[in-house]
Order: C-alpha cells, then structure tokens, then sequence
C-alpha cells in the first residue's frame, strides 16, 4: 500500500523518520508532500494512495474525488473539522484521528498563556498567581485531564462540565465535577475550552455564559475559534473591564482587540497548540500504527465518520 503525508505544515524530520519507519516495517510505501501551495498539487499527489496523513490540511469532496484508491484518512491530532466527514463516508473511507497524541502540549501553552497574563506579560510591575485560583474545564477529555493535573501542581482548584464524561470519573482525576455549564462559569476566575467546533457549540461561549464569571475573570481558548460569540465577547470587553482572554487561534475581528483591549488579550501568531517536537512526532507516529493497523487487521478504533 502506498501511505501519503501531506502537510503543508511539515512534520520534524525525527517525526517523518519514526513515521517511516512504521509504514516499511508494516511492509508499505511512504510518499511525501510538503509545503505544498495549491489544492491540485495536493490532488495530483493523491491519485495513487491508499491512504494518507495529514495535519490541518483540508480533505474535502474534491481531493477525494480525486484520490480512487484512498482508503483511509488519519488526521494526525486529536481535533478533525478539518475532515469532510460526509464525503468520506459517501467514498467508503475510513476517517480517524489521533486522540491524546498532542494533550500536553496543549496543556502546557495554555498554562503558559495564563502565566504571561497573571504576570503582566512580564512587564515589570506586580502580578498575580494561579495558586488558590478556581479553574473552569470546559469539557474533560485528554487535554482537559492535562489541564487538571497541571493545575494541581499549581495550587489551583478545578471544575469541569462534560456531559459526556460520568461524574465519578472527573471526580477520581482530582476535580469537582459541576451539573451544569453555568455553575462552572460561575465559579471559575479561569475557563478553558477544550471543546469541539460543531453544530451545538458554534458561537456559543458568549455573553451568556461568561458574564456569569467572576470579576478578574480569564477565557482561555486551545480549542477553535468558531466555538465563541466574538461580537458578544468584544461588546462584554468593553463592558467589563475586568476580563481578559488568551487564544492560541486569533479571531476574525482581532485587530479590534488591538484597538480596544490592550493588555487584556494574547493571540499567539498561529495555533500552536500542539505545536512541540514531541506532539509531532506522537501524533505523526501514532497515526502511521493507526494507518499500518488498519491494513493488517481492519481496526477502526479511532473512526470519527459513520459507516457507508
């Protein structure tokens, strides 16, 4: 089988090295693509394959329509928007991801993120601490289990909401499990997001949510920007001069922050998340066992689209 990376942010070359090595053990063929600038560069390159890895890079309609042979798509990271997940299951593909492979890093910069804020963004004059602070997890999966056992190391008191999750399990992760989102915005002097962009969760981090935080209030975001109400949280900014809010992906209106919120917000220059040597190369490696797996045995474990 032929296996493609294509990323047009590159993987470590220690990361491309470990990947193929994965594939040709399993007794595959690796091809790469990097760096690419167009979408028919991408689709000339997946005529042949029979699977492929990617990073942020889209696969929609068109590069499947383009890719006969594909059999498999693994988005080497926990998140998948990036996948149209319709279009792989109308093509009989198999679309996964590669959860838990990039959690602490994501972690870690959201720790960082909210030490240059507490701390002044170093300028020199007196800050504050974490310790004795309340943190909000907004959802509590691998990056929210991170995010708990950091803040712990930090003296800081943790709450999460996530339906998903039973309450007993976040409880045994040392955190106090809340019944609903608006006791956990209410109690938390810091929130961070660690859900998904989907239909339920699209813009809706809002006004209604975060005017309930208390004063010296904190938003952090490592996960998508579609998920917040951007108009909402410029016009509660203004309102409350108090909160401030830390993204490691700028939102469409961020040169208004400029304007207005000095010193209340960071952006990183491009989502970073997840962006250490050692996320990439365990995403990367992760998701050519995943690939490798699949062929040898048919294991979807990580599947994240329906069955045709």
């Amino acid at each position: 089988m032929k296996i493609l990376v294509a990323t047009d942010k590159p993987f470590a070359p220690v990361a491309i090295k470990q990947i193929r090595e994965v594939v040709e053990k399993a007794g595959h063929t690796l091809a790469l693509l990097e760096k690419y600038k167009t979408p028919q560069e991408l689709h000339a390159a997946v005529a042949d394959v029979d699977a492929m890895i990617v990073r942020s890079d889209i696969v929609d309609a068109a590069v499947l329509a383009a890719a006969p042979k594909l059999k498999i798509v693994v988005r080497a990271g926990a998140g998948f928007d990036n996948l149209d997940l319709n279009a792989c299951t109308a093509s009989n593909i198999v679309a996964m991801n590669t959860p838990g492979q990039n959690s602490n890093a994501v972690a870690e910069l959201a720790f960082g993120m909210m030490v240059y804020a507490a701390r002044g963004a170093f300028d020199g004059k007196s800050g504050s601490e974490l310790m004795g602070k309340t943190l909000g997890l907004h959802a509590f999966g691998n990056v929210g289990r991170c995010m708990a056992r950091i803040a712990s190391g930090f003296g800081m008191k943790s709450y999460a909401f996530d339906p998903y999750v039973d309450n007993k399990a976040i409880a045994e992760a040392g955190v106090t499990p809340v019944d609903t989102i608006e006791e956990l915005y209410s109690k938390s002097q810091y929130v961070s997001l660690h859900i998904p962009a989907n239909e339920k969760t699209m813009g809706s981090i809002g006004d209604k949510l975060l005017s309930l935080m208390p004063q010296g209030a904190v938003l952090v975001n490592t996960a998508r920007k579609e998920v917040i109400n951007e108009a909402e949280l410029v016009a509660l900014m203004e309102k409350r001069t108090d909160l401030k809010y830390l993204s490691d992906i700028a939102p469409d209106n961020a040169e208004l922050f400029a304007q207005k919120f000095a010193g209340r917000f960071f952006f990183t220059p491009k989502k970073m998340g997840a962006q250490t040597e050692e996320a990439n190369i365990n995403a990367g490696v992760a998701a050519a066992r995943q690939i490798a797996s699949f062929f040898a045995t048919g294991d979807e474990t990580f599947r994240v689209n329906k069955p045709k």
